[in-house]
């Protein structure tokens, strides 16, 4: 890069100065160039002020990936206006709590969310102006995004937007059960590149024209990450609604992709597509993943098929994805003792592994990892408690994972302190789970908890105890919570028991629970 512009507006400006009609997106066969991508921010940005919104004030956006969502992202980032991605499996009272705590002053909704968005609108009982992006067929009251966006001239608005300025908010699941907006920076999402830059890290580098895939969900860090990473290298951005793994393998061939990120679970439903055996996967020159350890057996299969160099990332939304990485050279069969770990700090991010008390324990100690990174968020949106006991003293951002530091710097995740679960790369908090559960007339008592699961890494069960005189059907429990929360947050599946074990304070000792499940690993993570 000739520049390194500090903000993903100033980034788009400056592809699209230096390479105006290099493609920027591809969507379901429309290809958009730099020149035209960088017009339509402007008039997005500028769309944002008419509608009265300016620096700081937030937007969500409720829907799968698109190229009009990349148009917004930037025409955000260029406004200095917060845009907050929703979940789009959420239920309407999950998105309409976002709605709430983020007080987004308008929102966009993609195609097939329609009924969503209304049903959070009742929810909530509160009303913002929506704006349809690309429907099927037009909803009464709501503005067509490309009429919206079309009224407004093509030229920067000049917004004078800084490196620390917001520019994201990702809901992450917490453990009370609600979740915590994490607010990220334009210097969040740039400025590790620099230090990966500076430190010699070049393969990890996208080349300006390089296409790089987005499948993952835009609403989360490994989705929205890849949209702002592409754009700020100058690559072609080549994007599907949602994975699908017969369009994956189709994008690999045509467009030779040269890098591809998937996480494990994906990884698994990619490698068993009839497709995969007739492949051409010859163009692939590093494969990562993340967002969730993965199996060996699956890694091992992987390496087999594609052929390729492969690399762990390991980070959180909090950090804006990547800070930590295993590098291609340890996955190797003479480097066993290191596969297991997540890898080392990438350059300019610096680990620690903390006592209770946030001292800083040895190497070869179990304790709390923490994180020390130019990623690191601003902090948790209006939620200062949750934000202090996170970013604490010297810049440091406790996980919530328990971790091992070798003598050589690699990190061994060991177990989860927050109780979250991974599965398929979603993160679940067994209490939003359990509050789902607790209203079913049969049930006196419930614990969530993860165990393995070949696919997606770790599955949701509850662990129930019913009420005296009752015998409650499993299948009618999960149908239960299915009514309450997302489909991914659901148990697959139910045992019963006759107690729960509990601390003198009564928490729940969800480590009991778990052992016999995870019973004969070396991990308490699949």
């Amino acid at each position: 890069m000739t520049e390194r512009p500090e903000t993903f507006g100033a980034a788009l400006a400056m592809w699209a100065r230096e390479t105006p009609h290099q493609p920027a997106t591809w969507f379901e066969g429309v290809e958009m160039d730099y020149a035209t991508l960088d017009a339509r921010a402007s008039q997005v940005a500028r769309a944002l002020v008419a509608a009265g919104l300016g620096k700081g004030d937030r937007i969500a956006y409720l829907g799968k990936n698109s190229d009009r969502v990349v148009e917004l992202t930037l025409g955000a980032a260029r406004a200095g206006v917060v845009l907050v991605p929703i979940i789009w499996r959420l239920t309407g009272e999950e998105i309409a709590y976002i709605m709430g705590d983020s007080t987004a002053k308008l929102l966009f909704v993609g195609d097939g969310l329609e009924d969503s968005a209304v049903a959070a609108m009742a929810a909530s009982g509160v009303a913002v102006p929506v704006i349809g992006m690309d429907l099927s067929s037009p909803h009464s009251g709501w503005a067509d995004f490309a009429q919206w966006r079309d009224a407004q001239d093509a030229t920067d608005p000049g917004i004078a937007v800084a490196a620390e300025d917001a520019a994201i908010q990702l809901y992450t699941s917490g453990t009370t059960g609600k979740p915590k907006g994490a607010v990220l920076s334009h210097a969040n999402g740039t400025r590790l590149r620099w230090a990966i830059e500076d430190g010699g890290l070049m393969w990890m580098l996208a080349e300006p024209g390089e296409s790089v895939l987005n499948c993952m969900p835009f609403a989360h860090i490994a989705g929205i990450g890849t949209v702002t990473g592409a754009v700020y290298s100058g690559q072609l951005l080549v994007i599907t609604r949602e994975f699908d793994p017969g369009a994956t393998l189709d994008i690999i061939e045509r467009f030779r992709l040269g890098r591809l990120f998937l996480v494990p679970a994906a990884l698994g439903i990619l490698l068993q597509h009839p497709k995969a055996a007739t492949t051409d996967f010859s163009s692939i020159r590093t494969f990562s993943y993340g967002a969730s350890p993965i199996p060996l057996d699956l890694l091992k299969r992987g390496v087999d098929v594609l052929q390729c160099d492969f690399a762990q990332m390991y980070g959180m939304t909090e950090t804006w994805g990547t800070v930590v990485m295993l590098p291609p050279e340890d996955h190797r069969p003479e480097r066993a003792a290191k596969m297991t770990s997540a890898g080392k700090a990438l350059p300019g991010v610096e680990l620690a592994i903390l006592d209770e008390d946030g001292n800083h324990l040895p190497p070869g100690s179990v304790g709390e990892v923490a994180i020390k990174s130019p990623t690191n968020m601003i902090g948790y949106w209006n939620k200062p408690e949750e934000t202090a006991k996170t970013l604490i003293t010297g810049g440091w951002l406790r996980t919530g994972d328990a971790g091992i530091l070798d003598e050589d710097g690699y990190l061994f995740i060991q177990d989860r302190m927050k109780d979250m679960i991974i599965t398929g790369a979603e993160n679940v908090y067994p209490a939003e789970v359990e509050s789902a559960i607790y209203g079913h007339p049969d049930v006196a008592d419930v614990a969530v908890i993860g165990v393995p699961d070949e696919k997606w890494g770790e599955a949701v069960k509850a662990i129930v105890v019913a009420k005296p005189g009752t015998s409650p059907d499993p299948a009618d429990i999960i149908s239960f919570a299915r009514q309450r929360i997302a489909g991914f947050k659901c148990p697959k599946s139910v045992d019963f028991i006759d107690a729960l074990p509990r601390n003198p304070s009564g928490k729940i000792l969800r480590r009991s629970l778990r052992e016999p499940y995870w019973a004969g690993r070396d991990r308490r993570v699949n």
